[in-house]
Formats: structure tokens, C-alpha cells, sequence
């Protein structure tokens, strides 16, 4: 029997969850399907700047699950902007931070930080 898996930790839900090509002329038939963790994890490693061990820490996983998880949105979104192809965020193995349901769990996440280091109150984005 397989082991399972794992619930990554993440901060909030995108805003926007689909991406594609402007040029609507050209019929776009595949999309690309992009778990939540996936993006999370890009935008804590190319957004916030964390490296693949805080990127873990934060989301509650090893190290060696981000640097997968990393890899396998990367080559989605390379895919989605060479071959003109639709990205969409959904599902995956992931929880809230709200859905945690303390406050310690929260404080591990980065919920609102800024790129420039200032950050807001912990937990304002967190449901708290």
C-alpha cells in the first residue's frame, strides 16, 4: 500500500488562476494544469527570494519534495509560454495556513511579507 502523502502548507489561493496567449485567432486546445503547491512554490522561491530549505520549512515539506515540486512548475510554465498553451492552478496536496487551525503554524508561513523586507503583522492574511 502506498504511503500518504504529505499536505503542503500554503499561505492564501491565487488571485488569478488561468493564463494563456492574448491572440485568441489561434484555437488553444490543451491546457497545462498547475497544482496549487506548484505555484507556491515558485512564488516563494522566485518571488520572495527563499532558497529551496526556507521554501520547505515554510510549506512543511523535505527539501528534496520542493526542489521536485520546482522543477515540475517550471517546466509547466516553460511549456505554457513556448507552445502558447493555457496555465491553470488547481488542485494538488495542500492546505491553508487558516486550515491549520493554530496559531504557531501561521507564524511559520510568510503571509504577507514583502520583497523589500517589511512586513505586515503576522497572520493578516492568514484568517486570524
Amino acid at each position: 500500500m502506498a504511503r500518504p502523502r504529505k499536505w503542503r502548507r500554503v499561505c492564501t489561493l491565487p488571485e488569478v488562476d488561468k493564463f494563456g496567449p492574448i491572440d485568441l485567432s489561434k484555437s488553444v486546445s490543451e491546457a497545462i494544469i498547475m497544482t496549487v503547491e506548484e505555484y507556491e512554490t515558485i512564488r516563494l522561491m522566485d518571488l520572495e527570494g527563499l532558497n529551496q530549505e526556507l521554501c520547505a520549512d515554510t510549506m512543511g515539506v523535505a527539501r528534496s519534495t520542493i526542489q521536485r515540486i520546482y522543477d515540475d512548475a517550471r517546466k509547466k510554465i516553460a511549456d505554457s509560454l513556448v507552445n502558447g498553451k493555457i496555465l491553470k492552478i488547481e488542485g494538488g496536496d495542500y492546505k491553508l495556513c487558516s486550515d491549520f487551525g493554530d496559531r504557531e503554524n501561521c507564524e511559520k508561513c510568510i503571509c504577507g511579507r514583502h520583497r523589500h523586507g517589511r512586513n505586515k503583522m503576522m497572520g493578516d492574511n492568514c484568517g486570524y
